[in-house]
């Protein structure tokens, strides 16, 4: 019983020593995958000279196009004043190419569908800050940096049964 034993402790001991070294010893493939993070990425760009991306918001979603230009953005088919006439929603469409220092140097065209004006102008935004970065991926720091590339995740609360909203409650009378 006792050679068990001890059979068993060294072999435990071995199998210490395996991990072990498997531990230390550096991966192939970690090593790939520094080489990888390390490789400068490249512009994805479109036969016309576009990059494209996606956008959210809420409930909008944009699809987004820009290419080299003189700064027109076209939302639906319509210049960005006649769509978003709210200052507010116009400053928060050209935040990413104030944070690239790009502004008046691409055209964008999109499309958005989708809940109310300010969540398809936050959409527009996320999605032309991501074309940025598909366009020239040098600019992706600085965009992640100020929260460009981050999809903005709140969305409106359901409403709960036996509530008026999603909280309020009813009202309630004492006497």
């Amino acid at each position: 019983m006792a050679k068990t034993e001890e059979k068993e402790i060294k072999d435990l001991k071995d199998l210490g020593e395996a991990v072990s070294a498997e531990t230390k010893a550096p991966k192939a493939d970690a090593k790939k995958e520094d080489a990888a993070a390390d490789a400068p990425r490249e512009p994805k760009i479109d036969a016309q000279g576009r990059a494209y991306a996606t956008g959210r918001r809420k409930d909008a979603v944009a699809r987004v196009w820009i290419k080299p230009g003189k700064g027109k953005v076209t939302v639906n088919g319509r210049d960005q004043t006649v769509y978003f006439a709210r200052q507010t929603q116009r400053l928060v469409l050209n935040q990413p190419f104030l944070i690239a220092e790009r502004v008046g140097q691409f055209d964008v065209i999109c499309t958005v569908k989708g809940g109310g004006l300010s969540g398809q102008a936050g959409a527009v935004r996320h999605g032309i800050s991501r074309a940025l970065e598909n366009f020239e991926p040098g600019l992706r720091p600085a965009l992640k940096k100020a929260g460009m590339l981050t999809r903005d995740a709140r969305t409106v609360e359901r409403k709960k049964i036996g509530k008026h909203k999603a909280r309020r409650s009813k009202q309630w009378a004492k006497r």
